[in-house]
């Protein structure tokens, strides 16, 4: 195993998948990583790690979705790693400081892994179908009303968890902010 590549096991080193599929996520991720050195972070391999966050406002309870215009769906904040990362939480930070204009993100109530994910991308003009080993986290913010969107075909919405539920089409963030709503219980 590359030791680039061992950021992403070492945060994985503690976590308890709490799915069936989520325990074959990790042995694929973990496979992956046995593999050829670096290859889990480059977008060209058919399986590839991400990293992205739910982010939150512990003081109001709400949770930030961001616009995702290729998948017409609200989703998380997040992407591939940049030539030279390897660290899964640096990437969800960075991410999430681009896609949202948010300063202060930090990992919130800790820096542990809330979920780990295997979701199929389809094909568009420019890639072939593949699949992001999607690895999240939960980053607060004590500043909402700073947000900006990265573009104007990305907005973002501040929602209550109920309110979020109704904008998610996607299972597997439904999934993720359902683990993440006990947090939020003040």
């Amino acid at each position: 195993m590359a030791t680039a590549d061992h950021a992403a096991v070492n945060v994985l080193t503690g976590y308890r998948p709490k799915t069936t599929a989520e325990c074959v996520a990790v042995q694929r991720v973990r496979a992956l990583m046995e593999g050829e050195p670096g290859s889990p972070w480059h977008r060209s391999s058919p399986l590839h790690i991400t990293a992205s966050a739910l982010i939150v406002h512990p003081d109001s309870g709400r949770v930030l979705l961001r616009w995702h215009q290729r998948h017409q769906s609200w989703l998380l904040v997040g992407g591939h790693a940049d030539p030279g990362e390897h660290d899964p939480l640096a990437i969800a930070l960075r991410e999430g400081r681009e896609e949202t204009g948010l300063p202060d993100l930090a990992p919130w109530p800790d820096a542990e892994v809330r979920h780990l994910v295997i979701v199929p991308v389809p094909a568009n003009s420019r890639e072939p179908a593949h699949e992001h080993a999607d690895i999240r986290f939960v980053l607060a913010t004590s500043a909402p009303e700073a947000v900006r969107p990265e573009n104007p075909d990305a907005p973002l919405r501040w929602l209550t968890p109920d309110e979020a539920r109704m904008a998610i089409t996607e299972a597997n963030i439904l999934d993720t902010l359902s683990r993440v709503e006990p947090l939020l219980v003040r």
